[in-house]
């Protein structure tokens, strides 16, 4: 896909050169980059159009499959006559049998470089017209912004990766080595900045486009991943004071009505009342819902999710048994379809229960599955969900967390309390150590069960030096629960930290190297 985009852009720029040496006179009929941009209107297509790239880049299945299918938060429904090549490419992911060869991570690397392709296009012709400085500073702050997001994305799942400061016009131009881990982090941190300047603070309802609040916010989560923690807290401090706070329940984050609303940081758009709506819409709780011939019971709308293969992003029970009792979140975030599975591992429901205490009857089997997106829709397979980015409660857990690596626990714990009162509807359950040893284990399990499901837990314990050791233990409890798993599951060496680079684009770019073991 990348190719595509960059073929295109190549052509493009070809054009006009070639016009300009064989034409004494442009076509009227033909658009080219330098030709589109005529008005500010042009500009904010083009940046809905970089929005639009995000879509893929978080809601995706490669985005949940890497993001907690990698990590102990979920696992799978192994299916034993369903051996196609997309289904045994994401097991491989979750059980870390992927090689440079899956199917189911080039598409990460895919989005982003469409994002940052179309990020580039916006900025690279952001002066071929004369904009109001407000109009200039929104869409310069909101296309660096998606480009800071796509390239921090990039930079922790594949490492150092190939910086395209412009959009290329030539295949010299394209065809780049990777540049160092480093270098990629200077640039997000240096685009991620600008968009902070140049962005204006949230306003209440939010439209769903990057604000200063947003930018700070990513700042904030860069320095935290590379534990220069004084200049994060910096960066999250001023983000508490624009206004954003929790809504009282932690179900009121993810319903359809609070849409972009003050615990909303940055928020993934879709809207199903959109003309095309297949497009425009998060349906990703299908996948997550066991492989049934008829929804109904669980979603209120008949759909097959066999044929659509559901059976993915299966809560584990690690994940459940790491909520405390009494935390509200638990219920909130994940439910029990309860019914039976057939001989060829296809689920009828009978009945949604909730996880809290559950214990399956006699004949009857409990398969929970995240339900925090699961809200009325009207048509299988496409839901009116958001998918959100950042969350209010992460802004405070990641200002706790630099406080706490700066042995401030004393001055952390105000915002680590904040998300746990929430939870649990009281203050009787707030921490008050200030050990620094113990908050860190403690702010990170209370980022496990606030973002579950939100793609951030694999990002978490690589990011923390905890995947080594928490994904070797987790790996020894899946295979002696799961008789289908090799005996190579689960081998997790440092060289597992990273993702493989797309093999296609190692055949298509011969400046790239793949990240060792691959």
């Amino acid at each position: 896909m990348k190719k595509i985009i960059y073929t295109t852009i190549l052509m493009l720029g070809l054009l006009q050169v070639s016009c300009k040496k064989f034409l004494e006179e442009t076509n009227p009929t033909s658009i080219t980059l330098s030709s589109y941009f005529k008005t500010e209107n042009d500009f904010n297509l083009a940046v809905n159009g970089a929005y639009n790239q995000l879509r893929a880049l978080y809601n995706s299945k490669s985005a949940w499959t890497m993001g907690e299918m990698r990590s102990d938060n979920t696992h799978y429904d192994y299916k034993s006559s369903d051996q196609a090549v997309a289904t045994t490419n994401r097991y491989a992911v979750a059980d870390f049998l992927d090689d440079k060869y899956n199917n189911q991570t080039p598409a990460k690397w895919n989005t982003a470089f469409n994002a940052i392709s179309a990020a580039n296009v916006i900025i690279d012709h952001i002066d071929d017209i004369t904009l109001p400085a407000t109009s200039r500073n929104s869409i310069l702050g909101e296309s660096k912004f998606i480009r800071a997001l796509a390239y921090f994305d990039l930079v922790r799942y594949y490492g150092g990766v190939p910086i395209y400061p412009h959009a290329p016009l030539s295949r010299a131009e394209t065809y780049i080595p990777r540049s160092s881990v480093q270098d990629v982090y200077n640039f997000i941190i240096a685009d991620a900045t600008d968009a902070a300047a140049k962005l204006n603070t949230p306003a209440f309802p939010q439209t769903g486009r990057a604000t200063k609040g947003a930018a700070l916010t990513l700042l904030g989560d860069v320095y935290v991943t590379l534990k220069k923690y004084d200049l994060a807290e910096t960066a999250l401090k001023q983000v508490t004071t624009m206004g954003y706070s929790l809504f009282p329940n932690y179900s009121d984050a993810f319903q359809l009505a609070n849409k972009n609303g003050k615990e909303s940081v940055f928020e993934i758009q879709f809207n199903t009342a959109l003309a095309t709506p297949q497009a425009n819409t998060e349906a990703s709780v299908y996948n997550f819902l066991p492989r049934m011939a008829n929804t109904t019971v669980v979603t209120g709308v008949n759909y097959n999710s066999i044929t659509t293969v559901g059976g993915f992003n299966t809560p584990t029970q690690d994940l459940i048994s790491a909520y405390e009792p009494g935390d509200l979140r638990l219920d909130a975030s994940i439910g029990i379809a309860e019914g039976t599975f057939n001989a060829t591992d296809d689920f009828t429901a009978t009945a949604v229960k909730s996880v809290v205490g559950y214990v399956a009857p006699a004949g009857k089997v409990g398969r929970p599955f995240p339900k925090k997106y699961l809200h009325t829709h009207t048509i299988g397979n496409q839901t009116n969900d958001d998918w959100p980015v950042y969350r209010y409660s992460e802004v405070l857990l990641l200002l706790a967390e630099s406080l706490t690596e700066q042995n401030k626990g004393g001055e952390a714990l105000p915002y680590l309390n904040m998300v746990r009162s929430r939870a649990f509807g009281n203050t009787a359950n707030n921490i008050t150590t200030t050990d620094q040893t113990a908050l860190r284990a403690i702010i990170l399990k209370e980022r496990r069960v606030e973002l579950a499901f939100e793609n951030k837990r694999w990002l978490d314990l690589v990011r923390t030096g905890n995947a080594i050791p928490v994904m070797t233990a987790f790996g020894v409890k899946q295979k002696a629960q799961y008789s289908y798993l090799q005996s190579g599951s689960y081998n997790i060496t440092q060289n597992r930290l990273l993702f493989p680079i797309p093999n296609a684009e190692i055949l298509l770019n011969d400046q790239l190297t793949q990240n060792p073991g691959y």
